[in-house]
């Protein structure tokens, strides 16, 4: 009798999977923060702890709800080092001097070097993948949550009653728009967020034409929505109009990685943003540099080596292009083919 040889953590496609199709699996840990009477994890400032990568797109979500709501002095964080390797992500350690808030050992736990021994702390027996966000009740020593589209909606309300008026105000989820919101992310996270890397991690030249065919007629749709949004409300208009909603927030970290990584690493090449969707390239650019959750939480170091130095089944020797420069262009300059289609050359 044979054992098979268990999957390899940087085998982000099976290689026994013969369609070469990407496929992610679902988070683990599901239990909510409520403000509910006898929730079994109620709000309380300082009990709950993020892990978080800058890199990850997913993570990056939590990170930029937990600034717009003000949740910073009610939850911790910690970033991991930007290299995953065979045992997953791991923390940075005492020497190492990386960008980024928090980007050090994990703090709660000296003795861990790797995510991985944060999930078995918890269930020695866990068999699933060591992914973040991670959200970590520091009471009851329980992974209260994994799955980064539920932790941000629990940042959004169920820890106003700890919050200034300010920011209890801040809703990205309004109840007008819910349906739309809703909607949006159906799609936006199955051909776009997921899309580059369906794209990107396919094995087989069919798998990745199908994803990167779909990904760019989404691309395309959106950048007819904010278009027709600026032409309506102005140059400055968020994703459902003067408000920053959770469509802003889930859209953005992937159009933040876009030129700087999935063009050439995901080989998502058709067109990039800067000279290939204006009005995504407007939206994105507003976001970045007239809100600090978005800038101060996008840290680029991080993610182009993470993409390019990690995923050796793309990228065996670990190179990482130097381009495009700059990472994100100011508000006021275009790349010089679109500056010449304007007649600003």
């Amino acid at each position: 009798m044979t054992t098979e040889a268990p999957r390899k953590i940087t085998d982000w496609v099976d290689p026994k999977d013969k369609t070469g199709e990407f496929k992610r699996l679902p988070s683990v840990f599901r239990n909510w923060i409520s403000r509910e009477p006898g929730a079994q994890f109620p709000p309380e400032k300082g009990r709950y702890h993020l892990y978080v990568s800058y890199a990850c797109p997913w993570a990056h979500r939590t990170l930029i709800t937990r600034k717009l709501k003000g949740l910073e002095d009610i939850i911790s964080f910690t970033a991991v080092h930007w290299h995953m390797g065979e045992n997953g992500w791991r923390f940075a350690t005492p020497d190492e001097k990386l960008p980024g808030e928090n980007a050090v050992p994990d703090p709660l736990h000296p003795e861990f070097t790797h995510l991985r021994q944060l999930y078995f702390s918890v269930n020695p027996e866990y068999k699933g993948r060591f992914t973040v966000p991670v959200l970590y009740d520091k009471k009851t020593k329980q992974i209260v949550n994994n799955e980064s589209s539920e932790i941000i909606r629990m940042f959004y309300h169920e820890f106003d009653d700890l919050l200034p008026e300010k920011y209890k105000s801040v809703d990205p989820y309004p109840s007008a728009l819910r349906s739309e919101i809703d909607a949006t992310n159906d799609w936006t996270y199955n051909d776009v967020n997921n899309g580059v890397y369906k794209s990107g991690f396919a094995t087989t030249q069919e798998a990745y034409e199908k994803a990167v065919t779909t990904l760019f007629s989404s691309l395309d749709k959106i950048e007819a929505h904010l278009a027709k949004r600026q032409a309506e409300s102005g140059e400055n208009a968020f994703y459902f109009g003067s408000t920053i909603t959770e469509a802003d927030i889930r859209l953005y970290v992937t159009i933040a990685r876009f030129d700087p990584v999935y063009v050439q690493h995901f080989k998502c090449n058709v067109r990039d943003i800067r000279s290939g969707y204006p009005a995504i390239h407007r939206w994105l650019r507003r976001l970045y540099w007239d809100v600090p959750a978005f800038r101060e939480t996008t840290q680029f170091e991080h993610i182009k080596k993470h993409y390019t130095k990690s995923q050796v089944q793309i990228n065996q020797f670990g190179i990482t292009p130097i381009g495009p420069v700059p990472d994100i262009l100011p508000k006021d300059e275009e790349v010089n083919a679109v500056a010449a289609a304007a007649g600003k050359l």
